[in-house]
């Protein structure tokens, strides 16, 4: 835990002496999690990101220049990182080794003003069950994974809860705590338990991408750098261009493999008119339960986009799809037009 140390000693210097002892990084192996951490300025922000689902690990495969995922990431922003690598391919960062190690952490993070956290999947539970203790300003999370307690989660039937019940998740930070962080998450509506792993969130920003699926399919956002432009957008402004995003989601369904991508990594959308179906259904429900709300939270671009898209093919579907965005946003002129056009 040579970290913990360093950071008492460097809190303990002056200002100057403190900026003086920096550009400073290295690295700590505790127990099954691989941390490691580099700090340049404490004035720009702390970054803290826990490692997703298949970048699967042994402690032998480490090397001298082995960097965990994000790690690379934040020094081209050149901001503060401390990311954390599992080993091993059934790990939920349970360690009470990890646990220990940030709860000292947190108590040697003052001099830092932002705090922020950025996760996917398995690594959006790493931030969202640690963001209180780590003080977190704000997150960023795509399709997390905000518990595999079954008594909190009994929906959540994937064969990775199974697995993950070899751990303890009764005790401490076995569960979402957000404390006073804001932010995004982001995910694919039509992916059922995303979805309601998702509403778990009500704290955040919800930005839907119809299609993004889980697990396979990040690979291929990857390929065209959609999480890194926007984790990018969120690490260097804390927050998200939305109509950024939405250009992002769009130029996504110009790709011609898109949607042969998204048929495979949907295993309940085995073709688009099923997804339109999803889309339309789901979107049905969030209104009956939330619209009277959170009408104004609700984004409804994707639906439209979607709609126009398929506009020619099945234009029945496409109707519905507007209408339900009508309901939603009544005055929006293209819905209207759209809508009169194919009627």
């Amino acid at each position: 835990m040579k970290l913990l140390y360093w950071l008492d000693e460097w809190l303990s210097l002056s200002d100057g002496e403190q900026k003086a002892k920096l550009p400073m990084s290295g690295e700590d192996l505790l127990d099954d999690v691989f941390v490691k951490y580099e700090f340049v300025d404490p004035e720009k922000p702390l970054l803290f990101t826990f490692s997703p689902a298949g970048t699967n690990l042994q402690e032998q495969d480490l090397h001298a220049d082995f960097a965990p995922w994000g790690f690379h990431l934040a020094q081209k922003q050149k901001v503060n990182i401390i990311a954390f690598q599992h080993l091993g391919t059934v790990n939920w960062f349970r360690s009470q080794n990890l646990i220990f190690f940030l709860e000292q952490l947190s108590d040697l993070l003052e001099p830092f003003q932002t705090k922020l956290g950025y996760g996917l999947s398995r690594g959006g539970f790493g931030v969202g069950a640690f963001a209180k203790l780590l003080k977190l300003d704000q997150v960023l999370l795509f399709h997390p994974v905000s518990t595999k307690n079954k008594a909190i989660v009994p929906w959540d039937d994937r064969s990775s809860t199974d697995l993950a019940q070899a751990f303890d998740w009764q005790n401490k930070y076995h569960d979402l705590e957000l404390g006073h962080a804001k932010g995004y998450i982001i995910y694919d509506p039509t992916n059922r338990i995303d979805r309601l792993h998702a509403k778990r969130y009500p704290e955040l920003n919800h930005l839907r991408v119809y299609g993004m699926g889980h697990g396979t399919h990040a690979s291929y956002l990857s390929k065209f750098g959609f999480y890194k432009q926007v984790a990018v957008d969120f690490i260097r402004h804390q927050q998200i261009d939305i109509k950024q995003f939405r250009q992002q989601t769009r130029t996504l369904r110009l790709k011609e493999d898109y949607y042969d991508s998204l048929n495979k990594a949907n295993a309940y959308s085995k073709h688009r008119l099923s997804l339109l179906s999803k889309a339309h259904n789901i979107l049905i429900d969030e209104k009956e339960a939330h619209v009277q709300e959170h009408q104004a939270q609700i984004d409804v671009q994707p639906l439209i986009d979607i709609a126009l898209k398929h506009q020619h093919e099945h234009p029945e579907d496409a109707i519905q799809l507007l209408e339900t965005a009508q309901q939603i946003v009544p005055d929006d002129p293209l819905v209207y037009h759209k809508l009169k056009q194919l009627g």
